[in-house]
């Protein structure tokens, strides 16, 4: 299986960058990857992408040297388990507000011991072509979790949700959260800010490294569009 480069460079304290993608054409990956990201977020919630184009798009974020996550739309068995056998080397779950909703991705996305992933030989374990009982170990060490925090329910449930021991980081949702708050659009409004404090605070006593949007982004014209930064230094 490939070495997720993502966890190793967030378990180095590396800062590390990426972007959402919602267009599913592979060449956008290409100019986010000359753009030199770490990573990107396939979204599978907002945009009109199908999983034959998660698989190229997975596949083309390999090649340019990144990690692949999803986002998924929604905590449910079947769509966890063809992202990531598409290759994708962790999921990004949205509106997370309760510690149940992780706990369910979790079951989804692990193997045995730490979940019930249904097995399988396909893209992620090479076909098949080595033993698939190590397989099941190496995949259980790469693969991510990240759950969004974009309402207020679920700032109030952070500590809960984020002391759970398979959360890789955490990201924040400023836009979400601000309709969450009667303040629409308004991600600098006091309220927002006071509630990403809190957040922020709560990954801290939990260790979590959090991701936080950026206005501008790492390089060039790719990255004028936004993207965001992992703060590893807790």
């Amino acid at each position: 299986m490939r070495t997720n480069t993502l966890k190793e460079k967030i378990e180095r304290k590396q800062p590390v960058f990426g972007l959402f993608v919602s267009i599913p054409h592979p060449v956008i990956i290409e100019m986010i990857g000359h753009a030199e990201y770490d990573f990107v977020i396939i979204d599978l919630e907002h945009a009109a992408t199908n999983m034959e184009s998660v698989e190229e798009l997975v596949r083309a974020t390999e090649l340019a040297g990144m990690t692949p996550l999803v986002r998924i739309s929604k905590v449910e068995r079947t769509e966890i388990l063809k992202v990531l056998d598409c290759g994708a080397q962790g999921i990004v779950i949205p509106h997370v507000e309760q510690r149940e909703q992780v706990e369910e991705a979790v079951r989804h996305a692990y193997y045995h011991p730490l979940g019930m992933r249904s097995l399988n030989s396909g893209r992620p374990g090479v076909f098949g072509k080595y033993p698939l009982t190590g397989y099941i170990q190496e995949a259980n060490e790469q693969v991510m979790v990240v759950p969004m925090i974009e309402s207020v329910e679920g700032v109030r449930q952070s500590v809960s949700i984020l002391s759970h021991p398979q959360v890789s980081w955490v990201l924040e949702g400023a836009a979400d959260l601000s309709q969450s708050l009667g303040v629409p659009w308004q991600t600098e409004h006091p309220d927002v800010q006071r509630s990403l404090g809190a957040l922020h605070e709560a990954a801290k006593q939990c260790q979590v490294p959090y991701a936080t949007g950026q206005k501008q982004g790492r390089h060039g014209a790719v990255g004028r569009t936004g993207g965001i930064h992992i703060c590893v230094g807790r």
